[in-house]
C-alpha cells in the first residue's frame, strides 16, 4: 500500500507541475527600434519644392511622407509645446498629447510664387482616423523657402527621419513615429 501511495503522489506531482509550468515563450515580435525623441535636423537648403503630403500605417510605426519634385536637402523635426504657422507665428490647434513640428527646407511654391502644394483642407492634410500613433496632420505654411506642418501624436514617442530618392527625379522626406517605446 505504501508503494501505491508514493507512486500516486509522484504521478499527481508530475501532472500538477505540467499544468503550472510555463509553455514555450511566444512573445510578440520586437520591432528593434533604437530611435529617440530628440530633434533631428539637416541645415541644407533645397532647390526642390514640396508637391504632396501623405501618411501610412506600418506594424511598428505610423509614417508621414513629404514628396518633393527634386532632391531633398534639409529638414528639422522636433517635439514642441505648440506648432506655429510659418511667418505669422500663430499657434495651430492639433489633436494629440504631443506635437511634432516638421519643417522641410524647401518651399511649396515655384520661382514665380505659384503653389506647388496647396492642401484642400490645411487642418486635415490626410485622414489618420484609426492610426495607432498619429492624431492629426495640419499645414503650417510655406514661408521664405521653408515648408512646415504639424503632426499631433498620442504621446511623445521615438521617431526617425530619413530621405528617399524617387520616384523619377523627385524625392521624399520620411518621418516614422513609433507606436511604443
Amino acid at each position: 500500500m505504501m508503494k501505491f501511495r508514493v507512486w500516486l503522489v509522484a504521478v499527481l506531482l508530475a501532472v500538477g507541475s505540467a499544468l503550472v509550468a510555463p509553455g514555450p515563450a511566444s512573445a510578440a515580435p520586437y520591432c528593434g527600434l533604437v530611435w529617440g525623441s530628440l530633434v533631428k535636423a539637416d541645415p541644407a537648403l533645397s532647390q526642390a519644392q514640396v508637391t504632396d503630403v501623405r501618411t501610412g500605417q506600418h506594424y511598428c510605426f505610423d509614417r508621414l511622407v513629404i514628396d518633393l519634385n527634386g532632391p531633398v536637402a534639409g529638414y528639422t523635426v522636433r517635439y514642441v509645446p505648440q506648432v506655429v504657422q510659418d511667418g505669422s507665428g500663430f499657434p495651430i490647434a492639433l489633436r494629440g498629447q504631443a506635437f511634432l513640428q516638421v519643417t522641410a527646407n524647401a518651399p511649396a511654391y515655384d520661382e514665380n510664387g505659384n503653389a506647388t502644394y496647396s492642401p484642400a483642407n490645411p487642418n486635415e492634410l490626410t485622414d489618420v482616423t484609426g492610426y495607432q500613433t498619429f492624431r492629426q496632420v495640419a499645414w503650417a505654411g510655406s514661408f521664405e523657402g521653408y515648408s512646415s506642418l504639424g503632426l499631433g501624436v498620442r504621446a511623445r514617442l521615438p521617431f526617425r527621419v530619413f530621405t528617399l530618392e524617387g520616384p523619377g527625379a523627385g524625392s521624399r522626406l520620411v518621418i516614422d513615429v513609433a507606436h511604443f517605446w
